[in-house]
């Protein structure tokens, strides 16, 4: 996987966060809480694709092929599902209210389960452990801290462009698996 794909699926994977740190921004926050949520995020996106990594290496390593046929498979499907959350009609996002620490790790538990299931996919194609993991918590954290500070800002308009853009970049990267 080259490293303009990895920064794609980092900024796919981030877009959630991005998305729900809007809504929050919007709702007010401050410097100190940010720094908090984007750190925690940034955290929660290594580590879950790191568990999903070993369990992806593992079934590769068993499976084979089959594994990275599902890993594909899964990118794909998680993109539409990201593309088809943000534009079916009638439905709004659940409001978090970060209050202690049960709610920033309820908050950044729910933005990474995504990069679980990458991780799973980015295990059976064997890429690097270190660089994965980094870049897409780098960006994720990046991404967060900026859905916050903007969401003060300009309103909530952004939030739900960004998870289609998202899941548009999880789908191209999960048909490109393929090939």
């Amino acid at each position: 996987m080259s490293l303009l794909t990895l920064l794609a699926l980092a900024v796919a994977l981030g877009s959630d966060a991005f998305s729900l740190c809007v809504g929050i921004g919007m709702a007010g926050v401050n410097r100190r809480q940010i720094a908090y949520i984007s750190f925690t995020v940034l955290v929660f996106h290594i580590i879950m694709p790191l568990l999903g990594w070993y369990v992806g290496g593992y079934l590769g390593s068993r499976v084979g092929k089959a594994a990275a046929v599902a890993g594909a498979l899964l990118l794909l499907y998680l993109g539409v599902r990201m593309v088809w959350e943000a534009v079916k009609p009638g439905t709004d996002e659940p409001q978090f209210v970060i209050t202690n620490a049960l709610g920033l790790l309820l908050l950044a538990a729910s933005v990474s389960m995504d990069a679980l299931s990458v991780g799973f996919t980015l295990g059976t194609r064997r890429v690097s452990l270190t660089l994965a993991a980094g870049v897409i918590g780098l960006v994720a954290g990046a991404m967060t801290f900026t859905g916050l500070t903007l969401g003060k800002y300009v309103g909530g308009w952004i939030g739900e462009r960004a998870q289609v853009v998202g899941g548009i970049i999880l789908t191209a990267i999960g048909i490109k698996l393929f090939f």
